[in-house]
């Protein structure tokens, strides 16, 4: 007879604020279709104390693994003992997994949406010319993993002209691609051979469900892939439109249950089920 356990491994998400925070949802769901004696729960963790929390995710040998959200991503290197290559890139965290001692920062993010770009697109990112909407975090790792997967041009297309040259500036020095900075002025018109077309704004999210990015949806050729990193609702005006123009479309529902798998794995070496978490998330934002 097997000695009972009655001892829980813990996963969670550090952020302030993290009440309407889903990603437990899908985890624990993942959890108990695989049997895991293990629990994702959602930790208000102020930025003063970011430090203290890690210290106590140290001390608890049971704490497996936490998510980074707004506003640790990029605090929280400090106080780890690793950064994953691509992280280092990036700039900043958003999974913090244990190995014995140490706590190594990883970055699921742009890694969830090239998974998402090849698993349910069957697009390989090599030699491609992407155009990404946007210059913040999310932005950040999706084009750092594009870069990395060998995109052959990056095209940052931003209102702020400072965080879009940085983001332009950190992918022509670190990575292979050639990247450029377009102001975001009015309806921006997509140029022609571009492959894929990424909106990794908040433009969409709920509850504005009915916004769509400033562009030239005229531009949208057949041949192109529109991703959008929105989650809730998952088809978007913005997804909506290009569909109508003939694109093959991705929306961010995709990205987000597969960054959260790829967290998954790194914390209990366990495949999840990805038809688990993707009904339990979607559930939950009523698809």
């Amino acid at each position: 007879m097997a000695e009972p356990n009655y001892m829980e491994n813990i996963t969670g998400v550090f952020g302030f604020p993290v009440a309407e925070n889903p990603t437990g949802v899908m985890q624990n769901a993942a959890f108990q279709a695989l049997g895991l004696n293990w629990r994702y729960l959602n930790f208000e963790v102020t930025a003063e104390n970011l430090g203290n929390a890690v210290l106590g995710m140290r001390a608890m040998n049971n704490f497996r693994g936490v998510n980074c959200t707004i506003p640790h991503k990029v605090a929280v290197l400090q106080y780890l003992d690793e950064i994953a290559p691509s992280a280092q890139v990036i700039g900043a965290v958003n999974t913090v997994r244990r190995e014995g001692d140490r706590l190594i920062g990883e970055n699921t993010d742009g890694k969830g949406f090239m998974r998402a770009l090849g698993d349910d697109a069957d697009i390989d990112a090599a030699g491609t010319h992407a155009v990404i909407l946007g210059a913040g975090g999310a932005a950040r790792a999706i084009a750092v993993e594009l870069a990395l997967a060998g995109a052959r041009q990056i095209t940052v297309v931003n209102r702020s002209h400072g965080r879009g040259e940085t983001l332009v500036r950190l992918l022509n020095e670190k990575t292979p691609a050639h990247a450029e900075f377009v102001a975001w002025a009015g309806a921006y018109r997509v140029p022609d051979g571009v492959d894929l077309l990424i909106n990794a704004t908040s433009i969409g999210l709920f509850p504005n469900v009915e916004d769509a990015p400033d562009i030239d949806f005229d531009s949208i050729t057949p041949g192109m892939v529109v991703c959008d990193v929105i989650p809730n609702p998952p088809r978007t005006p913005f997804l909506r439109r290009a569909a109508e123009r003939g694109a093959t479309t991705l929306d961010g529902l995709g990205m987000l249950v597969y960054q959260g798998a790829i967290a998954f794995k790194m914390w209990t070496g366990y495949e999840p089920s990805i038809e688990v978490m993707h009904t339990a998330l979607a559930a939950e934002f009523g698809g």
